[in-house]
């Protein structure tokens, strides 16, 4: 497996593209299975994940051509030769569940594998199955896999998540958009990615509002048609190179950055002493003093602070001043990297669903290994700060959601490179 060594070399400074968002493209992908028209999707990132969809979608007929080195996908579904999304490719990755709405509304019919994905906790599919059998949807599952039938066609329905949950909303607003009738989904997840979602729907011709808002309704209509979508800019991987300046120091322009998909998490910077500005081209960090300041943070659903920054933000609190308390409440299992992190020298007590980190002056370089995609990356920023070398192994699954991380960061002086298995 190939891993990526990074050396502390104090400050940077330059640019970082941001790419699209692969939880926002893997989500639209399966959009294409709703319709026998063309889908393309715009500005798409290079990843693996998007490699995994490419040949779960493969396997169900649709046809994926990825054109201008991989930033547009041109989809097609007109002649789908399978419903059976089997586990060898659905184990790779959770996302694979947004197949079972899509073909269950367009076909009334799909069988679909539990999926994987990483290993952050239970994230059970029930909420997903839930909302489908509230549209009229008849499930069995039985030797790991959802057989699912909807003979006369799914029909609209009001249905409260629970919880609130981004792959159900999104599984249940694709199914929707071809029920027949009206659907309200409450306590709806309000993700970016949600929105992106629907916007891309309502050009397929779909009828959807409330979208960003706790309650969406959708009015089915008889089919929709093709479109073409920009896919959103990745917030994640936004709020993780807006932490490269702030854990190396430095100041980065993030090209394309938007504050609005990050404001809880550039709230939280700007307290712990780094400072973001809006550009023409994106968001300006920089941060100016010795030391970052201790910031509690809590993780909660959007617009709250994301889950899926929290390993990154603990890489950065790791040498703040100070004592903070990082809560996570979205997923359990989530702190798996704070034992690498204190193979660096970093001081972390972990209780539950807390972690509090008692910062140092200077963590230190060492073998360290990637447990799940977010952990990964968090590992590459701690290395920025640290003394001497970083390795970090197991990489494969920083490579399901950066791409180009070592060309990113080092454009901006810092000292990476890959190290490519033998």
């Amino acid at each position: 497996m190939d891993s990526i060594v990074v050396t502390g070399n104090g400050p940077l400074k330059g640019e970082i593209p941001i790419a699209g968002a692969k939880n926002a493209c893997l989500t639209l992908m399966p959009a294409t299975l709703l319709t026998d028209a063309p889908l393309t999707l715009t500005n798409a990132p290079r990843l693996s994940d998007i490699r995994t969809m490419t040949e779960l979608l493969g396997s169900l007929g649709a046809e994926v051509a990825s054109l201008q080195g991989g930033q547009v996908l041109a989809l097609s579904s007109h002649d789908l030769t399978s419903h059976r999304a089997d586990y060898d490719i659905v184990r790779k990755m959770r996302a694979s569940i947004l197949v079972l709405g899509p073909m269950l509304a367009r076909d009334g019919h799909a069988v679909v594998s539990l999926p994987g994905g990483c290993a952050i906790g239970a994230r059970p599919v029930d909420l997903h199955l839930r909302a489908l059998e509230a549209l009229g949807a008849e499930l069995n599952l039985r030797d790991g896999y959802v057989h699912a039938k909807a003979p006369g066609g799914l029909k609209g329905a009001r249905f409260r998540f629970p919880i609130v949950s981004v792959g159900a909303t999104e599984n249940a607003l694709m199914a929707a958009t071809l029920a027949k009738g009206t659907t309200i989904l409450e306590n709806a997840a309000r993700e970016p990615e949600i929105v992106d979602l629907a916007q891309c729907l309502r050009r397929m011709g779909a009828q959807i509002e409330g979208e960003g808002t706790s309650t969406i309704t959708i009015q089915g209509v008889a089919s929709l048609g093709g479109a073409t979508h920009p896919v959103v800019t990745d917030r994640i991987e936004l709020g993780t190179y807006m932490l490269a300046p702030a854990i190396a120091g430095g100041s980065v322009e993030c090209l394309g950055g938007r504050l609005d998909l990050v404001q809880a998490f550039a709230d939280k910077l700007h307290e712990a002493g780094v400072e973001v500005t809006e550009t023409a081209r994106g968001l300006r960090v920089t941060r100016n003093s010795d030391r970052l300041r201790s910031v509690n943070v809590a993780t909660e659903p959007f617009p709250g602070f994301p889950t899926d920054l929290q390993a990154q933000f603990m890489a950065a609190m790791c040498t703040a001043d100070g004592v903070s308390v990082l809560e996570e409440h979205i997923f359990e299992n989530r702190f798996m990297h704070a034992p690498e992190l204190t193979r660096m020298g970093a001081q972390i007590e972990v209780h539950g669903g807390t972690a509090t980190v008692t910062g140092v002056e200077r963590l230190r370089g060492a073998p360290v290994m990637a447990t799940d995609l977010r952990a990964s990356v968090s590992l590459i920023l701690a290395g920025l700060a640290a003394e001497g070398e970083t390795i970090v192994s197991r990489v494969y699954h920083l490579d399901r959601g950066y791409e180009n991380v070592e060309d990113k960061l080092g454009a901006c002086g810092a000292r990476i490179e890959r190290i490519k298995a033998s």
